[in-house]
């Protein structure tokens, strides 16, 4: 769902990048109370991991592809605001590197790809875990829903984007009917996407899924006829001081393995918005990408012949400018947190 240039006016794309700047400066203060020692590395990873499976186009319908959005898969590994600014990192990178998303039309594609699915999936994710068991499955469930749910959405938002400051004129019932009826497909995908990578992470390390914290309840004893709350068991290991390590490794060698290679192999057919455009006639204004000769539009390096290796060295060059990126957004924001702050506590949180 990247909107290119040209596809909606200036006055309304300059107000989409103003009430996305707001939205991501609101972020970044908000993010200091999600991220800790353990969490801020694992964002800017997250980022990367996102950016790498945003690669793996999927088939959705004849001629139509889809890809993951990855708002809800961040808001519930990392936190709302973080979740944010993961995907403004992931939209940044790859409109100055790759000529993915116009420039132009950034703030709209962060107002629509970034806070809309983060912020639908998030809202709708902890209302399911308010009123679901308590349990690593509940989590997975919900994230399978905020998932679905969340790509309509950001679909709604664009028609009422384009309906505003759309170039052409197209009836808008014409616009929401074919993008809310493709998207909903690929929010499928979508939710399979985030539910299996919740739930690898939920079952091996539940401590660092911000939308895990909190799930197991108290433990009870019958004390004289009455239930009172056991005595706090002391790990071994404290939370904070367990080693991320091994899952960053992980999550790095499966984002380089996705991007790098398994990308050689998605969908060539054009995605939702591409399809409804071309139909519709939404892209008859559309205009060249300031970066369209950047040395790795359209996810390839200039002049390496080979489609898979110049394809797979694109990949692998976007996963390290985004993890070096979002890990030095997320750093500072940490070395910013205030004391009275503590980390992993959020108004957000005080629901669960």
């Amino acid at each position: 769902m990247h909107v290119p240039d040209g596809f909606i006016n200036a006055p309304v794309s300059a107000a989409a990048g103003v009430v996305a700047a707001g939205a991501v400066a609101v972020s970044l203060r908000g993010a200091r109370r999600e991220l800790d020692e353990r969490t801020a590395p694992l964002a800017g990873l997250v980022a990367a991991f996102i950016f790498a499976v945003q690669m793996l186009n999927f088939p959705v319908a004849a001629g139509t592809s889809g890809h993951l959005l990855g708002g809800a898969l961040a808001a519930i590994l990392v936190g709302p605001y973080t979740g944010v600014l993961c995907i403004s990192v992931v939209l940044l990178m790859q409109g100055i590197l790759f000529a993915d998303g116009g420039l132009t039309a950034l703030g709209v594609n962060v107002l629509d790809m970034g806070i809309t699915t983060t912020v639908v999936a998030y809202a709708l994710f902890r209302g399911l875990v308010g009123v679901l068991p308590r349990t690593r499955r509940s989590v997975t469930a919900a994230s399978f829903v905020a998932a679905l749910v969340s790509v309509p959405a950001a679909a709604c938002v664009f028609t009422l984007i384009y309906w505003i400051g759309g170039t052409t004129d197209i009836p808008i019932g014409k616009v929401f009917t074919a993008m809310v009826g493709v998207h909903v497909l690929i929010g499928i995908g979508e939710a399979v996407i985030t539910a299996l990578t919740v739930g690898a992470v939920v079952a091996v390390r539940p401590d660092l899924v911000h939308g895990a914290r909190g799930l197991t309840a108290p433990l009870k004893l019958r004390v004289d006829g009455e239930l009172v709350d056991a005595p706090a068991r002391q790990s071994v290991a404290p939370v904070a001081a367990r080693s991320t390590r091994g899952i960053r490794a992980i999550g790095l060698v499966t984002a380089l393995v996705l991007a790098g290679f398994v990308s050689f192999y998605a969908s060539a057919s054009p995605d939702g918005l591409e399809k409804v455009a071309a139909d519709q006639g939404i892209d008859k204004k559309t205009e060249e990408h300031a970066a369209k000769d950047s040395p790795l539009a359209d996810y390839g390096v200039k002049d390496v012949s080979d489609a898979r290796i110049s394809g797979g060295l694109a990949g692998v060059i976007g996963v390290g400018a985004t993890i070096v990126a979002g890990s030095g957004v997320f750093y500072v924001v940490r070395r910013r947190r205030t004391p009275d702050a503590p980390a992993g506590t959020s108004r957000t949180e005080e629901t669960v």
